[in-house]
């Protein structure tokens, strides 16, 4: 079953969307995620620091 969530303090670093959401235990999430085609990256992390560093070292695979 897919989550639900509702994104809040979305930010764009380059091709990768930076957001911070709650999971289904009430915990807060961040999540980055690629939006280059064909991709494919996304990652949940516990701080946002660590979040925006994914986004800010992230290299896609294919060009």
């Amino acid at each position: 079953m897919p989550a639900n969530r509702r994104f809040r303090n979305v930010a764009r670093i380059g091709p990768v969307q930076v957001a911070t959401s709650y999971d289904q235990r009430g915990r807060e999430k961040h999540t980055a995620a690629c939006t280059g085609p064909r991709c494919g990256f996304s990652a949940d992390y516990d701080s946002r620091a660590a979040a925006e560093l994914a986004a800010r070292t992230h290299r896609c695979p294919v060009r």
